[in-house]
């Protein structure tokens, strides 16, 4: 048998199809982890691979799609990735024979990496360089990475590949309707990227194979690189609670030639597709081939991509908010944070805001993700400033968000006004008054700050022109009382280095605490919002100090609250706030005081004794 490359560039070669959907016909229900049939059912994975040989595939992949630590981890099976990536290949090996290539398939983590998540790119290459070298033992003769939505991650699977044999990769993104990457990367960006590095750049899944088509136009248009196309069988319908897809294997057949024509040179199937859809394909690919030669690939044309200048000019930091200007310059910034009421009536609070800056409040924060039915933190935000006339910073939560809503979220923040942004990644814990609900992370705090960084830099997260840079004042929230104050470290450089340009600190109640933490990020030179909490009662005092995690409450603080009851408890809170706020001062540009219950009188007394 040809070396693959060599076989590829003589004729267009057919790979298989969805073997997901094969086994899922077969009886194994989709809540199982499949790629560990390879060792607990090998016959059944076995009979899929034959069904597609016997179709005419020239290329069958190995069922270890999945079949990554992070992936296996969830299922209990990380200690068998060697045995279940080795099997995998050896099933396909037995099956394909001499005749056939034996593709090993490996798929996305299933998390973020950098620089939207916290794994970085080297760990993410080490997830699938194990893997790699896994299915290399079982004597694969190729590799498709396939459905990536992330350019960085495909490309870091790519040089783990690199790093472990020289055997012909293909990359293959997943897109939309509209031809860009989930993530919005046009194909007129991620095809040049990745031609470069792999020896067949391609989409698959996700859409049918017309869709397909144009983003593959698209990609011949800025590249001559060899392609690959593995559409689904069209979009799934509900059909009775099942997923059925409609396109049928005379169809999906009919654009093998249109395929072939822009450049395909190996072309199959995805979600939904089967062995009599290979089949056809095969026909297709047999009866059209000489009309296809790769001399007759179309010729490249320029296309115009809006993409962003990279030497676009962020907008000084002074002239994004009252707030940055005085973090800027130095001077003293106060602010308390305004709850979103339940309900949709804000009045209530809009008057607290007049009365916050009546009193020479410089900002109101309002907080996220808050439990109940709630009005949203960016609502409330945008309404403080229209109605109060009161500069706000919202705090904004990756909880339940994913990337793209997040950024059209933000998009949308900045045309209605709002400036400044405190990112928290968000509580993992139950849902209050909905404990069934479940808590989904995107990306954390990390991951969004550099997404608003490039927004800042005129660029959306694909990497395309936004038609002009936002200009948010970007904050992030640190923890000095943490466990491990080095991971708190270690996080907060890495926010400062996405694009942090302030802080603000969880309440503080011990001086020796903070100057512990201040010792080790004062290098950074990012202006820190100190957070005070002035408490209600002992019982709050004892709360926070045994419920709230990351909150460090002293022993002579509780007991300053224990010796006071009733009415005077609460002085006795703002007087402990005053305390601290005073002894800190000298190393912060700014408060957060908080108003418990509601009740912005007890900020504003801790402010007047700052003052």
């Amino acid at each position: 048998m040809k070396p693959f490359l060599d076989a590829i560039d003589e004729r267009v070669l057919v790979c298989d199809g969805a073997m997901g959907t094969m086994l899922y016909a077969k009886g194994v229900f989709i809540n199982r982890c499949f790629d560990a049939l390879n060792l607990t059912d090998p016959g059944r994975v076995a009979e899929v691979h034959q069904e597609y040989v016997r179709a005419g595939a020239d290329v069958i992949e190995t069922n270890t799609f999945g079949a990554n630590r992070v992936k296996l981890r969830g299922f209990g099976l990380a200690d068998r990735l060697r045995e279940i990536n080795m099997e995998g290949a050896r099933l396909a090996r037995a099956v394909a024979g001499g005749d056939v290539y034996v593709a090993g398939a490996i798929g996305p983590l299933g998390i973020r990496i950098e620089p939207w998540g916290k794994t970085g790119t080297d760990e993410a290459e080490a997830f699938v360089r194990e893997q790699a070298e896994a299915l290399l033992a079982g004597g694969v003769d190729l590799f498709v990475l396939e459905t990536f939505r992330d350019v960085n991650e495909l490309r870091a699977a790519i040089a783990a590949i690199r790093s472990v044999c020289r055997l012909p990769v293909v990359a293959q993104m997943t897109i939309e309707e509209d031809g860009n990457t989930l993530d919005g990367a046009p194909p007129e960006q991620f095809a040049p990227a990745l031609a470069s590095e792999a020896d067949l750049v391609g989409v698959n899944c996700s859409i049918g194979p017309a869709p397909m088509l144009e983003t593959i136009e698209r990609m011949a248009a800025v590249t001559r690189a060899r392609f690959s196309a593995q559409p689904n069988a069209g979009r799934p319908r509900d059909i009775e609670g099942r997923n059925i897809y409609l396109s049928s294997p005379e169809y999906m057949a009919s654009y093998a030639r249109r395929f072939m024509n822009q450049g395909v040179r190996l072309v199959g199937g995805c979600c939904g597709t089967t062995p009599e859809h290979i089949r056809q394909i095969k026909i297709a690919v047999k009866k059209y081939a000489p009309e296809v030669a790769r001399a007759a690939a179309p010729a490249r044309r320029d296309l115009e991509v809006q993409v962003a200048d990279p030497g676009v000019p962020m907008i000084p930091k002074v002239e994004r908010s009252h707030l940055a200007r005085a973090l800027a310059e130095g001077r003293f910034a106060t602010m308390v944070p305004l709850t979103p009421p339940k309900g949709f009536d804000s009045d209530g609070i809009v008057d607290q805001a007049r009365a916050l800056k009546q009193h020479g409040v410089d900002v109101v924060l309002i907080p996220d993700g808050h439990r109940g039915a709630r009005m949203s933190a960016l609502s409330l935000a945008v309404l403080v400033q229209q109605r109060a006339c009161v500069e706000t910073v919202l705090q904004y939560s990756c909880r339940d968000r994913n990337l793209l809503g997040m950024q059209s979220d933000l998009l949308g923040a900045h045309a209605m006004g709002v400036r400044n942004l405190m990112i928290v990644t968000g509580d993992v814990r139950s849902v209050g008054d909905y404990p069934d609900a479940t808590a989904v992370f995107d990306v954390d705090s990390i991951g969004l700050t550099n997404v608003v960084a490039r927004l800042n830099r005129g660029l959306d997260i694909g990497g395309q022109a936004i038609g002009g840079p936002t200009a948010f004042h970007v904050g992030v929230q640190v923890n000095p009382g943490a466990e491990d104050l080095d991971a708190e470290v270690r996080r907060f450089e890495y926010k400062v280095e996405a694009g942090a340009e302030f802080a603000i600190t969880k309440p503080v109640f011990d001086v020796a605490t903070f100057e512990r933490f201040y010792r080790r990020i004062a290098a950074a030179d990012v202006p820190l919002v100190l957070g005070l909490w002035p408490f209600e009662s002992a019982l709050n005092a004892e709360f926070m100090a045994n419920e709230v995690p990351g909150v460090r409450v002293p022993e002579a603080v509780l007991e300053r609250m224990r010796r006071v009851d009733g009415d005077t408890a609460a002085a006795e809170g703002i007087a402990i706030a005053r305390d601290v706020g005073r002894a800190l001062r000298g190393a912060v540009q700014g408060v957060h005081v908080a108003a418990p219950s509601g009740r912005i009188a007890a900020a504003l007394e801790v402010l007047a004794g700052l003052r």
